[in-house]
């Protein structure tokens, strides 16, 4: 799945276009490299999302195209950061 389009269904980024654009903005980096929108995703893969006052650091734990909005949280686990619900800009 592409990074924009996970974290839009994970519910850590609400809308797509922001994902893409914060990914564009260099802010986003999958297992300690910059990512673009376009970069797939993987089970256990690390992403590290710089937020306006802070970063967010998540593993990778299930992908999956459609999701609940209750179970969005259980496709990753935060390892450090702010909770996902209050880091969108």
């Amino acid at each position: 799945m592409r990074l924009d389009k996970y974290l839009k269904v994970s519910r850590i980024i609400k809308r797509r276009t922001k994902a893409k654009e914060i990914c564009e903005s260099g802010r986003v980096s999958i297992n300690g490299k910059v990512a673009k929108p376009s970069t797939n995703v993987n089970e256990e893969d690390i992403i590290e999302i710089a937020f306006a006052k802070e970063t967010l650091k998540a593993k990778i734990v299930n992908i999956v195209e459609h999701v609940r909005k209750e179970e969005a949280k259980e496709m990753y686990e935060i390892i450090s950061g702010a909770d996902a619900e209050s880091t969108e800009e």
